[in-house]
């Protein structure tokens, strides 16, 4: 049992990171952004902040991905995706696909489209990229939130789905 102490404890510091990182960019980052006087120039740092940013999302995302599988897989609790009761479960298995869609598809291939042109971006950029981030976290939040009670026993009353 101890290699799924080490799974859990991998999986906590994956989401931590991870999420953290979601809400550093949602909270502290993109809001300075939007202040800042030249929007091309923003845009400028938010890429190269954003490339640094998915490298250490990425590991972070492959090491929750694969931690919970394993987890999933020494629990033999395939089933509880089969139930309504632990909802959480689905919703981090669909975070993380979309989070992973994100990082290994989307980034890499907007990375190699050209940029945009600098004359278009605006303050309003910003708050566009900030509310889908917002979504994102509030999201993640609500699953965090969900998976910790399910998982010390504060489940819906339900059946099988």
């Amino acid at each position: 049992m101890d290699d799924l102490i080490l799974a859990r404890v991998l999986h906590v510091i994956g989401v931590v990171l991870w999420i953290g990182g979601v809400a550093m960019v949602t909270l502290v980052l993109l809001p300075g952004l939007k202040r800042m006087a030249s929007p091309a120039e923003a845009m400028n740092f938010f890429i190269d902040f954003r490339r640094r940013f998915a490298a250490q999302a990425r590991y972070t995302t492959l090491l929750v991905g694969l931690s919970g599988l394993y987890m999933t897989y020494v629990l033999d609790a395939w089933h509880r995706f089969m139930q309504w009761q632990y909802w959480w479960m689905h919703t981090m298995v669909l975070i993380w696909l979309l989070f992973t869609v994100m990082l290994f598809v989307f980034e890499p291939r907007s990375r190699r489209r050209k940029q945009p042109s600098q004359t278009n971006i605006t303050a309003q950029t910003f708050t566009r990229i900030q509310r889908k981030h917002m979504i994102l976290l509030i999201l993640s939040l609500i699953t965090i939130a969900g998976a910790v009670a399910g998982s010390h026993g504060w489940l819906i009353p339900g059946g099988r789905i």
